[in-house]
């Protein structure tokens, strides 16, 4: 792996990833000739009560394995004990990108109202650049009302912050050419706002949405849709809006969340057992991708050892 020593700090030299799939119908890198087994799996890796080098060694140690993408949580406090440590996400993000070469990094999920979308295009515009391509941008209308009000942040109704989502998606979007950008709006207006340097390529925006019509919305404006336990059910919504809209199903990617407890005896054991043939069932059941959850920060080592053994 090359890269340079800095402050003790290995600073990796990314590699651009913008070939590498999203969806069934993209191409592979020109080095890969075969996809590794792991490419459609990612690993949420847990963010609250750890610190940055356990989160950053997890990451290169998943992309070592040749998992596909590692992503992290957008939250500020614990919903448990109050005093742990909650890491913040796109920090979290840019010290895996300077330790890694291939991995995709993804936000799961940007709160829309943790970040104005004029910041956050320029975040991920930035990021792009550090990692040389490699952001998945997952994004979501929040659902921790509680971490809101004691930060002092808005938190409207859920009708609003699916209006206000979908307003800054088209905020990126517009940004992330260039500019200069003017476009009224009742939630983030812009007066000919100027966003260089582009994005290179420009991530793809991932929708996070646990109702039909967040499915929908996703099928509408979105690169893909992830959902934790209503995947299979609103599928059908997701797909019968791209067709309706015209557009391609190989084009917008899916991605199944799965929270389990990765362990012997648990819901997630099969992740230890036989995680090949677990990723192809959901495959067959019409994700794209996976993203395994696990629920605590001591299943993460066995079930990167799982994933080692199958390679």
């Amino acid at each position: 792996m090359a890269g340079t020593v800095i402050e003790g700090y290995l600073v990796v030299t990314p590699v651009s990833i913008a070939a590498m799939p999203l969806s069934d119908g993209a191409a592979a890198p020109a080095d890969h000739v075969t996809p590794p087994p792991w490419d459609r799996l990612g690993v949420n890796i847990p963010s609250i009560g750890v610190d940055v080098d356990w989160w950053r060694g997890v990451a290169m140690r998943a992309e070592e394995i040749g998992v596909g993408s590692a992503w992290c949580w957008d939250h500020f406090i614990s919903r448990g004990t109050k005093s742990d440590p909650v890491l913040e996400l796109w920090t979290t993000l840019t010290a895996a990108a300077t330790s890694t070469r291939r991995i995709r990094l993804g936000s799961f999920v940007a709160n829309v109202m943790n970040r104005h979308p004029a910041l956050l295009a320029r975040m991920a515009a930035t990021f792009q650049e550090v990692s040389g391509g490699r952001l998945i941008l997952g994004m979501g209308i929040g659902g921790y009302r509680a971490e809101h009000l004691a930060y002092g942040m808005p938190f409207p109704d859920a009708a609003e912050r699916a209006a206000r989502l979908e307003d800054a998606v088209a905020v990126l979007r517009a940004l992330w050419t260039g500019g200069p950008v003017t476009r009224a709006s009742p939630f983030y207006p812009l007066e000919r706002a100027w966003a260089y340097p582009r994005p290179e390529p420009a991530p793809p925006i991932v929708i996070g949405g646990q109702t039909r019509a967040g499915a929908r919305l996703a099928a509408r404006i979105a690169d893909g849709w992830t959902a934790f336990e209503t995947f299979a059910r609103d599928l059908p919504a997701f797909e019968e809006t791209l067709r309706r809209l015209g557009r391609s199903r190989a084009d917008v990617a899916t991605y199944a969340a799965l929270r389990v407890d990765v362990e012997e005896g648990r819901d997630g054991e099969v992740w230890l057992t036989d995680p090949r043939a677990e990723l192809g069932r959901w495959r067959a059941r019409g994700a794209d991708h996976v993203i395994v959850n696990p629920r605590r920060r001591h299943q993460v080592e066995p079930f990167l050892e799982a994933l080692e053994r199958e390679r």
